[in-house]
């Protein structure tokens, strides 16, 4: 009996453990292959490899791979569901729910963002780019209150955490808020003074308190440390247009028409002197006050 079980049963253990130890080495070689091609921006080829691996064995590591290929070839829902997966492996993981809220915010789901927030907070409180995001989500959604809020909770968990001094100023000064939005921009102007957003969070605020003349100079300050800020282009034309200053209005629009010709469909009429004025006209006829 043990020399027929030796015989067919041994065979047939041999072939099982052939077949595993194949799939081990597929596995390996196809992961490997996904990681590298990820590594070198070779999107398609990684995933490709990272799905047929994948089908062998359901790694965490590979599937996280996955995730980041499909983001950055574009395919962003597919990437959003690999995320999901991997949340349900690792519900106390908040990286991965950061992760399905930058997806969900590229997306521009802000309620997909808003739930992938709030399990991040409830593992850690603590994170200020969780509550950043969070604030994210709820401008999407308009609901500026609760951004301020979380933007503030970040500010006090991060005191030097520039991006959300940023977006509050941004948001503060759409909400109305010149003097609140004021003391944002202040605070980092003290350590950004040539930074190209914070300038521009100065020129709209400038513009907003009626101040066009210094607008006007920070917009300049602007493109001087972007010659291709388009938005400050068109802006300081606008302050210059109310300002009667027809020249200097011609003068920005036809800069903002060389960095993005495609803007000329929007404006009828030849670019030239005679029907120069019109476009101007039109041009700034519709521009938000605020430039947000």
């Amino acid at each position: 009996m043990g020399f027929l079980s030796s015989l067919f049963g041994g065979n047939k253990e041999a072939s099982e453990e052939k077949r595993l130890e194949d799939e081990a080495k597929s596995f390996d070689r196809l992961k490997y292959d996904g990681v590298k091609a990820v590594r070198t921006g070779q999107y398609v080829i990684a995933i490709k490899c990272l799905k047929a691996a994948l089908e062998i064995n359901d790694d965490l590591e590979t599937r996280d791979y996955l995730a980041q290929a499909l983001v950055r070839n574009g395919e962003l829902l597919p990437a959003y569901e690999q995320l999901q997966k991997l949340a349900e492996a690792q519900p106390d993981n908040q990286a991965i729910f950061e992760q399905m809220a930058n997806v969900a915010y590229m997306m521009e789901d802000y309620v997909a963002m808003s739930h992938a927030c709030e399990k991040a907070i409830l593992i850690d409180n603590t994170n200020p780019r969780v509550h950043y995001l969070y604030a994210k989500a709820c401008i999407g959604q308009e609901d500026m209150i609760n951004a301020i809020a979380m933007l503030t909770k970040a500010i006090a968990l991060k005191p030097d955490f520039a991006d959300a001094y940023l977006l509050r100023g941004q948001t503060l000064l759409g909400m109305g808020d010149r003097k609140g939005a004021r003391e944002d921009m202040e605070h980092l102007l003290a350590d950004y003074p040539e930074q190209e957003d914070v300038l521009m969070l100065k020129a709209r605020i400038e513009r907003a308190e009626g101040k066009a003349d210094e607008a006007i100079v920070t917009y300049t300050k602007v493109t001087d440390v972007n010659p291709f800020a388009i938005e400050a282009f068109k802006e300081r034309g606008q302050v210059k247009y109310d300002k009667g200053d027809m020249a200097g209005a011609k003068e920005d629009l036809q800069k903002v028409l060389e960095i993005d010709p495609d803007r000329a469909a929007d404006i009828s009429g030849e670019y030239s002197a005679e029907g120069i004025e019109h476009k101007v006209r039109k041009a700034y006829s519709n521009i938000n006050p605020l430039g947000l």
